[in-house]
């Protein structure tokens, strides 16, 4: 996977992409990245990439000529059909689903706006898809483009040091993880349950498949109300 990241503020991002998970995806050679500072693409004489909105109003809007001919100029780099995303607050919530879907494609595009929006035209031709990490707003798109990409590169195969652990993450079942314990079972005499220590792996998979339930009900009901539960899971919710 290439991935493009276009910002006015790239050392924001540099670091991330060059520490944990992410750095090792690249030794690992799943992914490339490039920074671009779209500024560097302004055909105004002052580098201006912003400016006051049609009809008056608070704030500067970035204007479309900088970030079409940055976003045609990576494409042409690479020959590609990427997918466009536009880091925005206005966008399509982000879940795990998403996240699974991008890490199919080969080549993302990323969008940081700054200031008080982007002219329309960006969204209405140049765009595959609007994302927002949350009902408030930040500052600029770079902070949610971090969220996405290691979001999105964690799935992809190899990344992770245990293949086992992506499938099993929080919302990649459709429900929040169970809880995990580990070394000592006795610590201050707080005890690791029984099960996990019995070595019957079915009971331990029951156990696990109950506490997601029961962790995802008391928690986040709307997610179990999105579920299609089997007669096992009623029951094992049932025992919570």
């Amino acid at each position: 996977m290439h991935i493009d990241v276009l910002t006015l503020f790239p050392e924001m991002i540099s670091g991330v992409f060059n520490t944990s998970m992410l750095k090792k995806a690249q030794e690992k050679e799943k992914i490339s990245y490039d920074l671009v500072n779209f500024r560097d693409y302004s055909a105004n004489k002052h580098m201006k990439v912003d400016d006051y909105p049609y009809g008056g109003g608070a704030g500067m809007v970035l204007t479309p000529q900088p970030i079409f001919d940055a976003v045609e100029s990576v494409i042409s780099a690479k020959q590609t059909k990427p997918r466009v995303i536009l880091m925005s607050p206005q966008g399509e919530p982000y879940h795990q689903k998403k996240a699974e879907e991008l890490s199919k494609e080969d080549h993302l595009v990323f969008i940081c706006g700054h200031y008080e929006g982007y002219d329309e035209r960006i969204r209405e031709h140049l765009v595959t898809d609007e994302i927002s990490i949350g009902d408030y707003v930040l500052t600029g798109g770079e902070l949610g483009a971090m969220v996405v990409i290691d979001s999105v590169v964690r799935l992809l195969p190899d990344v992770l040091g245990n293949e086992e652990s992506a499938p099993e993450d929080s919302y990649s079942t459709g429900l929040l993880e169970h809880p995990h314990y580990t070394r000592p079972a006795d610590f201050r005499g707080i005890k690791v349950p029984d099960v996990l220590l019995s070595g019957d792996h079915a009971k331990i998979a029951e156990w696990r498949r109950r506490e997601s339930l029961k962790r995802t009900y008391e928690r986040r009901q709307d997610l179990i109300e999105e579920q299609d539960l089997s007669e096992a899971d009623k029951r094992l919710l049932e025992k919570k």
